[in-house]
């Protein structure tokens, strides 16, 4: 720990913590300071004008990251017939109906996403105590409750993220991995604040994009300079 202490100093050391980094700056610091001894995630978070208390000022929506996101996503799905034939060939991990709301009621719950065709919506509804906490009740307005299983399977494992704004009207996410090469993160992070500007409430009054940050799972953040992240920021 020690010595992992003296590397972790050293990273903050080398990070202005009162400065504004554009965005290739930015990730060449971060990716150099992810000293941890696994792949650590490069980490954005996003303070928006908003108030989420508000339904005109939710900000939500999903985007596939153009790199993926590093991390090995296990998907559930709620289908029937071709249809979960369909979700397993496309690479689901779980397929069920009645048998795998037992198991979630059970308590298992080895999986990161949920999608489920309209018809199956009778029986996934009855789990919205169990899912909706966690993050992973299925939504049409995120394409997880979609007949195009298929696609929402694949997109889904190639790097699809899901993003909410908090209560404080904080957004964040994983956009990558340590190992990834500077310009993988930047298209991911590019990808990721474009989404968000887009997702703009029509609530959403005076500066919509406030702060940004990014860091890795252990290491020190920093500013990103957001005039330079996006005309529209």
């Amino acid at each position: 720990m020690a010595k992992l202490g003296k590397r972790l100093k050293k990273a903050y050391e080398a990070v202005d913590r009162d400065a504004f980094y554009g965005l290739t700056d930015a990730v060449k610091l971060v990716k150099g300071n992810a000293v941890a001894k696994f792949d650590e995630t490069i980490e954005i978070a996003m303070n928006l004008g908003i108030d989420p208390r508000h339904a005109d000022q939710m900000v939500r929506g999903v985007v596939n990251l153009p790199h993926g996101t590093g991390k090995t996503v296990r998907v559930a799905v709620f289908a029937k017939g071709p249809k979960a034939d369909e979700a397993l060939a496309a690479g689901a991990d779980i397929v069920g109906a009645d048998d795998l709301a037992e198991k979630i009621q059970a308590g298992t719950m080895d999986f990161d996403r949920c999608i489920a065709t309209p018809d199956m919506m009778g029986v996934v509804g009855k789990l919205g105590k169990i899912l909706g906490p966690r993050g992973l009740m299925p939504n049409p307005k995120l394409g997880t409750v979609t007949m195009n299983v298929g696609d929402a399977v694949k997109a889904a494992k190639a790097g699809a993220v899901e993003f909410r704004a908090e209560k404080t009207g904080i957004v964040h996410a994983g956009v990558g991995k340590a190992s990834f090469s500077e310009e993988a993160l930047a298209d991911n992070i590019r990808a990721f604040i474009d989404a968000i500007t887009r997702a703009k409430p029509s609530g959403a009054k005076g500066t919509y994009i406030e702060k940004v940050s990014l860091s890795s799972t252990m290491g020190p953040g920093l500013k990103l300079d957001i005039p330079s992240l996006s005309a529209q920021a």
